[in-house]
């Protein structure tokens, strides 16, 4: 969390080197710095924010506890999402809410000190110009060597393993099929739902014998062996979302990236 120690940018140019700091701290966090980063996004804390800083370094913390903040605040709660989801998109997904934060605290401070139209639309420009952490992050740009060879090695060893052993941190499970109201052939007619039931994953029908879990978002069953979740992780589990949800909230999210980009470029180019 930011009192802002480091001086005030000012100016377009001061304001753009802040924002080149940030986001130099930001990728650092999320290419080079992975394993230090995933550690600190433990689940069991409270809700945590990914700060980048202007001298290019960062840091995982709670959220400023004054309002309104001195800045915008990042994506709040990275950390609950962490277990729920594959590495490489939960880290896509901090990469657009990073993306989004940045331009967020960039126009806070030329609102701030009266950025007229031109100096708006050569902040954005600027900023415009180098590659989004989103990008950088999943790839979608050309990085330096050194850079680059950290994220891929870091990236095979993210591929290479089954799990980090933190139980998720998200609302509800499900861990059974529903039973359906009370009524003179109540076990007749559970028993003929479960049966009835198949694993959104593989497709194969409902074992009594077997682990499933629901979907939260969706509402469809799966085998736990299929999404990898096991009943003593289900305990843990507040809300669990199933892997195509995810990927759908991630895309939303970029998405949205999108159109703030977009809406701005409209904004400053007429």
């Amino acid at each position: 969390m930011e009192a802002i120690p480091h001086p005030i940018p000012r100016t377009v140019e001061e304001v753009f080197q802040d924002f080149k700091g940030r986001r130099a701290g930001l990728i650092k966090a999320l290419t080079l710095d992975v394993d230090k980063f995933y550690q600190q996004c433990d689940p069991e804390k409270e809700n945590l924010c990914l700060y980048g800083l202007p001298n290019e370094t960062w840091e995982v913390n709670l959220p400023v506890e004054e309002v309104p903040p001195e800045l915008p605040e990042p994506a709040l709660g990275i950390n609950f999402a962490r277990d729920g989801m594959q590495e490489k998109d939960w880290l896509s997904l901090v990469a657009v809410h990073s993306d989004s934060w940045l331009l967020a605290v960039a126009f806070y401070f030329g609102a701030r000190f009266g950025f007229g139209k031109n100096e708006r639309k050569r902040l954005f420009q600027m900023i415009n110009d180098l590659p989004t952490i989103f990008e950088v992050v999943t790839g979608n740009v050309k990085q330096p060597k050194d850079q680059s060879a950290t994220q891929n090695s870091s990236k095979s060893k993210s591929s290479g393993k089954t799990s980090r052993q933190s139980e998720p941190q998200t609302k509800g499970v499900k861990m059974s099929p529903p039973p359906k109201e009370d009524d003179e052939s109540g076990e007749e007619e559970e028993e003929d739902d479960e049966q009835g039931a198949t694993c959104g994953a593989c497709g194969d029908n409902y074992g009594t014998d077997e682990f499933w879990i629901c979907c939260d978002i969706c509402e469809r069953w799966f085998h736990g062996k299929c999404v990898k979740i096991t009943p003593a992780k289900a305990e843990h589990i507040k809300q669990y979302k199933c892997p195509s949800c995810s990927n759908k909230r991630l895309e939303f999210s970029f998405l949205r990236v999108q159109f703030v980009a977009r809406f701005l470029n409209f904004l400053f180019h007429g």
